[in-house]
């Protein structure tokens, strides 16, 4: 994709009063100026954040409203505000500011982060007219994401989590917070989000019903720095009559993959029910509840992220595995003192 190009044409399409532009090409200067001001900052990136400042990153099919609002102010209340956490964002994450309005709510892609293979994104929805946007006593777990958010067009598999936090219940606005893992790498490409109608679980009636009506289309770049590391190559482990071979790992402060491969090819059921038969179950324990991943941070706390989601594959008698997941907080990778994978333990060494 040729982004000048790109970017070009959003440019001429676009209509702003003098007052509008003189505003615009002082934040950009400004955006430009600060990015140049500090140190390991990529040239790349740093293009990249003055053009989406110069076009606020009107790629939505309404174009984005307001003022773009930067990494560290949309992420730091979601996955942690410390200084060390807060410069990791400014670091790896890109603001978006892509938005679409319908029915008189606009929702908008704030902002990007992740690593080669996962990626968080969060959403805000608002209802223009600054009424409340949700019902009286509608609580974060009510909220429900129905088939909606952003698909990255990628030829891999993902998986991923999706879930509300509404810090006042009585304002206009709620955030939307979508997670994605991908079996292939994912921190250049272009995502589409589309949502049709916005739910909430009825405890009254017994079913979801619409909090508020629309059809809301997205497209913005996923582009952010990679800050990953990668361990492992070859080790193996045994279990469950199985030897496994850890293929890679691949850390960030953002998330974790780890890829791996059993000396025996998985056979499935051929159940056609749509459920999950007894015996598929055991085979996905073994060859992927079963495979213990742990963190362990600098202060002893161990994470457990045996649960991950991810794929299997067989292949020629074996069977190619991944895991992955997003965290729930910014880690420091000098806060990580190790992970391990089905007992075998990696020292992590922050550069």
């Amino acid at each position: 994709m040729n982004r000048q190009c790109d970017y070009q044409r959003t440019l001429d399409s676009l209509h702003f009063t003098p007052e509008q532009k003189s505003d615009i090409a002082r934040r950009a200067l400004q955006a430009a100026q600060e990015q140049q001001s500090r140190t390991r900052r990529p040239i790349r990136r740093t293009v990249l954040i003055a053009a989406a400042a110069v076009l606020v990153l009107a790629v939505g099919t309404a174009g984005a409203t307001g003022i773009l609002k930067s990494a560290a102010e949309v992420f730091a209340p979601i996955f942690g505000g410390s200084a060390a956490q807060t410069e990791i964002i400014d670091k790896i994450g890109y603001p978006i500011g892509a938005s679409d309005t319908a029915g008189g709510v606009t929702i908008t892609a704030d902002a990007v982060m992740g690593d080669a293979y996962n990626a968080a994104i969060v959403f805000t929805i608002t209802r223009d007219d600054g009424t409340a946007l949700l019902p009286a006593g509608t609580e974060d777990a009510m909220l429900l994401v129905r088939g909606g958010g952003a698909d990255l067009n990628i030829l891999g598999g993902t998986h991923g989590s999706s879930w509300f936090v509404d810090e006042d219940p009585t304002d206009n606005t709620v955030q939307l917070i979508q997670t994605i893992s991908a079996d292939v790498p994912i921190n250049d490409c272009t995502a589409t989000a589309e949502f049709d109608n916005l739910w909430l679980w009825d405890d009254e009636r017994g079913e979801a019903v619409p909090f508020a009506e629309g059809t809301w289309k997205l497209r913005f770049d996923v582009r952010y720095e990679d800050a990953s590391i990668t361990l492992g190559g070859g080790e193996t482990f045994t279990q469950d009559g199985m030897t496994f071979t850890i293929d890679s790992i691949t850390l960030s402060p953002v998330a974790m993959k780890v890829d791996y491969t059993a000396d025996e090819e998985v056979v499935w059921s051929g159940n056609e029910s749509g459920r999950q038969s007894d015996e598929d179950a055991e085979q996905m324990a073994r060859y992927m509840e079963n495979v213990e991943i742990l963190l362990t941070r600098t202060d002893g706390t161990v994470m457990d992220l045996s649960s991950s989601g991810g794929s299997i594959s067989p292949e020629d008698g074996t069977t190619v595995c991944s895991k992955s997941q997003v965290f729930s907080e910014i880690i420091p990778m000098e806060e990580m003192a190790s992970i391990s994978v089905g007992g075998v333990v990696f020292p992590i060494q922050a550069e």
